[in-house]
């Protein structure tokens, strides 16, 4: 396997095997990290759920864009008596809701109260996924709903 003639071939030298061996050593080391990191498990998860939060983040973002595109466009195209309706109407909605609120609260018996208010604290505590998987659900609905159309 090496360049010497047929029958001249002679032990390798005690530098060839050590250099053997590190090559050896070298491509082990290789085999062994690539083999740990198609293991880790956790690892490859924690990069896909980065991924797909990173592509959740994204998509809100094009949605938020949509909105607001759509908000602009409707408040171009809407006569100024409609906008000064609907703002009264948003006020009066606004307050009776908060009536309406403070007669359930009220009526609910504590420990409802308390059980509601301990899922109104995590929500507040966890927001951001909270928001990013709503976003990814709108936008799922409306790329559903967008094929149905065609």
């Amino acid at each position: 396997m090496s360049d010497k003639p047929h029958g001249s071939e002679s032990a390798p030298t005690p530098e060839e095997l050590r250099q053997q061996v590190e090559h050896t050593r070298d491509e082990l080391g290789r085999t062994v990290e690539a083999l740990a990191a198609k293991a880790d498990i956790k690892a490859r998860a924690q990069e896909q759920a980065a991924a797909v939060k990173e592509q959740a983040a994204h998509l809100a973002g094009q949605v938020r864009g949509k909105a607001e595109q759509a908000e602009q466009l409707v408040k171009d195209k809407t006569p100024d008596p409609v906008l000064d309706k609907a703002a009264a109407a948003v006020v009066q909605v606004r307050d009776t809701a908060f009536r309406a609120g403070q007669f359930a609260a009220d009526k609910t018996p504590g420990p409802v109260r308390e059980k509601a208010g301990q899922a109104a604290s995590m929500a507040r505590t966890k927001r951001t996924p909270l928001l990013a998987a709503t976003a990814a659900l709108a936008a799922l609905l409306l790329i559903r709903r967008s094929r149905r159309c065609r």
